[in-house]
């Protein structure tokens, strides 16, 4: 049996324990704060409290960090002591062949002390930090969800050896674009995409592009005052054009649909997401802009996006990328992971 420990800001970290769970020739468990998701693939769900509390903003940064040695450890934090204690009581009942943790250095690192193969999932972002690197180090293997010949970070190249890059890894990855999914540039709405995890986002934004522009329609999902639909897929497929944050999963299920899209990256810690909307504009693979766009800009922002279309979509290698990280994960557990 394989555990996930699945990070519970955001959705992101959930749904790609899902995408590679279905993928898996064995059950996992998934460990999380966050609620399990209907017909989520795990065997088991874990649940685990939240590591914060009212007083942790008032704590001095070196008591948050342990000196710099973690990023969170906090004095005094119940929901920290209980959760640790709930993953070393599972392990000891359990014996997982392998744990993934998607993510966070201090369950990495909990797992490793334990004697738990850890498969550590890399992030974008600046990640050559001590504490980062620490995680690396111990990790049996390492998981980077996204393509190398689009986004090949300095800070990966000392653990070449114990690496993978799985591509981009999307909950939509082999299935067919549905009946109807747009051919024509100017066909189709335009599909404002929204996040779990925080967006500047606003739909008095999107009225105004929608004002300024009448070759479209727009809907927007996942923003204040719009829509949500529970399958996104047929709505992907049928835009002509996505406006979406920079975050993996947004990333890679329009990289799974192949519409054309305008990336605007939103602030993440470790600028996760800059990171990846630099490289996406580096590929020539997506209209990158550093904010939303004005009214004045919105035209010639979605003229670009039209523009690349999105033939390059295809770089960041999601057709085949949970199963990919699927193998990965199963050949670290059983001591045999190659790259």
């Amino acid at each position: 049996m394989i555990g996930y420990y699945a990070h519970h800001h955001g959705v992101g970290h959930v749904t790609r324990s899902d995408a590679i769970a279905r993928r898996l020739g064995e059950p996992i468990t998934v460990l999380s704060s966050r609620a399990r998701p209907p017909e989520h693939a795990a065997a088991e769900w874990i649940a685990l409290p939240l590591d914060v509390n009212d007083t942790v903003g008032e704590a001095a940064a070196d008591d948050i960090s342990a000196g710099g040695v973690v990023h969170w450890a906090p004095h005094d934090v119940d929901g920290l002591t209980a959760r640790m204690a709930i993953i070393a009581d599972w392990v000891a009942r359990e014996r997982p062949r392998a744990v993934v943790v998607d993510v966070s250095v201090e369950v990495a690192i909990f797992l490793r002390l334990m004697g738990v193969r850890v498969i550590v999932m890399a992030i974008p972002g600046h990640r050559a930090d001590p504490v980062h690197a620490m995680a690396y180090r111990a990790a049996t293997h390492i998981l980077a969800p996204w393509s190398r010949s689009v986004y090949d970070p300095a800070w990966l190249h000392p653990y070449a050896a114990k690496t993978t890059y799985s591509g981009s890894i999307s909950r939509f990855a082999g299935r067919a674009r549905t009946e109807g999914s747009n051919t024509a540039a100017t066909e189709g709405p335009v599909v404002v995409l929204g996040a779990a995890g925080g967006t500047s986002l606003t739909r008095e934004l999107v009225d105004s592009w929608s004002a300024a522009d009448d070759r479209f329609d727009f809907r927007t999902l996942g923003v204040a005052g719009g829509d949500w639909v529970d399958d996104v897929w047929p709505v992907l497929c049928s835009a002509a054009l996505v406006v979406t944050n920079a975050g993996q999963n947004a990333v890679a299920d329009v990289a799974a649909s192949g519409t054309p899209a305008i990336v605007v990256p939103q602030a993440r810690p470790f600028d996760e997401q800059a990171a990846t909307a630099h490289a996406l504009a580096a590929g020539s693979i997506a209209a990158v802009l550093d904010e939303w766009p004005s009214v004045d800009r919105w035209r010639r922002a979605a003229d670009c996006a039209l523009g690349i279309g999105g033939r390059t979509w295809s770089l960041l290698g999601t057709d085949g990328a949970p199963d990919r990280a699927a193998r990965a994960i199963e050949q670290a557990a059983s001591g045999t992971a190659r790259r």
